[in-house]
């Protein structure tokens, strides 16, 4: 099945809904296929849902943990490469936003996403003037993090997130604060040319350069991925010059997520790269099967029930699998539950699934800290020894 792989569309969906696209596609369908396809709902939505709220105003849950969460933007240039997807541009360019652990009441809101990467998303999705729906409420969306913020003193470990194909960075905001309340830091790294638009260093927001190729090899667009993500690594964890708070870091406790095809990166890069002591794959089919023997370290996968059973590559990898592993299924979610996208969805007066959205990024969340709690911190969390009465939609499937 093609999960990661509902683009095109995702932009669509997510500002349709009125965030963006979420390679796991708002309330897209999933259906096996030997050619990848975007088939989201709300390429239709106005024919079955009713028209978004005119004075929408999103807000993502407030986190949990004990620390506010601090926010920086910054832009890094892969000097040793050129863009992957579009050589013309020059060396690989990316934009990563720095979550990390914060002094409350210190620092400024911080806004969703720029005013040129909301314009991004609408543009792509075709979305009506008369819907609303507005680069300026997009931008707006309320996040919980704050620019500038007072970081709290000493050295945490370092998450990189990574999102679903078609989707920017910002749809795992919601993951992203609750981690840096809880004691990390987290680098969500932007996609360049992966999606509906990155605001990049020199203030351009290209679109996306790939999302329309029906031939386009998931196995090259992870590889990438993981040279990216290694190359943040690289910045981060060598002095100050590429973000003038690293000095919060713990280079030896490295973990990396991501949703869909950024799940899929994630063991790539684990694949690739020996310093990222753990990761998470969240609902994202395999882009390669890892081999037996490629990755001995702790891996989670988190995933929706009726898609993971469907999808071949979950049982593979698992059966691959060398060191400490879970299998969990969410009762009622989809795709893009694991995200920021199913709960603005709803906001926006759009469908749902039958997971409540908050819900989802709840168990998300939950489920997400607790594991790299036990693997980068050594914190023994009960929640992942077995079923737990207070989240009774999560599965153990072995």
């Amino acid at each position: 099945m093609k999960r990661n792989r509902r683009i095109s569309a995702v932009a669509a969906l997510a500002l349709a809904a009125l965030v963006t696209g979420t390679g796991a596609g708002f309330a897209a369908t999933t259906t096996p296929s030997a050619t990848p396809v975007a088939t989201h709902a709300f390429d239709t939505a106005p024919a079955r849902a009713s028209a978004p709220t005119r004075s929408f105003q999103g807000t993502l849950p407030a986190p949990t943990g004990r620390y506010a969460a601090g926010e920086d933007v910054i832009h890094l240039t892969d000097a040793s490469r050129p863009d992957p997807w579009v050589p013309s541009s020059g060396p690989r360019q990316l934009t990563v936003t720095m979550v990390y652990p914060a002094v409350p009441g210190t620092g400024t809101p911080a806004p969703y996403m720029t005013l040129a990467e909301a314009a991004g998303h609408i543009q792509r999705a075709k979305i009506p003037a008369s819907s609303g729906i507005t680069p300026q409420n997009v931008s707006s969306i309320t996040t919980h993090a704050f620019d500038g913020a007072r970081p709290q003193r000493g050295k945490y470990p370092l998450v990189v997130l990574s999102p679903g194909f078609g989707d920017p960075r910002m749809m795992l905001t919601s993951l992203a604060t609750e981690l840096a309340s809880h004691g990390y830091v987290v680098a969500l790294v932007g996609p360049t040319h992966e999606d509906s638009g990155e605001t990049l260093a020199n203030g351009q927001t290209p679109p996306c350069a790939i999302c329309d190729d029906p031939k386009l090899d998931m196995n090259k667009v992870t590889a990438s991925r993981a040279l990216d993500a290694s190359f943040v690594i690289d910045q981060l964890t060598h002095g100050n010059t590429a973000w003038r708070l690293a000095h919060l870091i713990d280079k030896h406790e490295i973990g990396m997520a991501g949703h869909s095809i950024g799940g899929a990166s994630a063991a790539a890069t684990m694949i690739a790269d020996p310093r990222v002591r753990a990761g998470v794959n969240m609902d994202g089919k395999f882009y390669p099967v890892p081999m037996p023997g490629q990755i001995n370290r702790p891996f989670l996968m988190l995933g929706e029930a009726d898609s993971t059973s469907r999808d071949t590559t979950w049982g593979r990898t698992w059966a691959a699998l060398g060191g400490y592993k879970k299998w969990l299924t969410v009762t009622g979610a989809n795709h893009p539950s694991f995200t920021d996208v199913d709960l603005l969805e709803q906001q926006a007066g759009f469908p749902t699934p039958p997971l409540d959205p908050e819900r989802g990024i709840v168990i998300t969340r939950e489920y997400v800290t607790a594991f790299f709690d036990r693997t980068l911190k050594g914190i023994h969390r009960p929640l992942l020894d077995g079923p737990s009465p207070n989240n009774p939609e999560v599965l153990f499937q072995h």
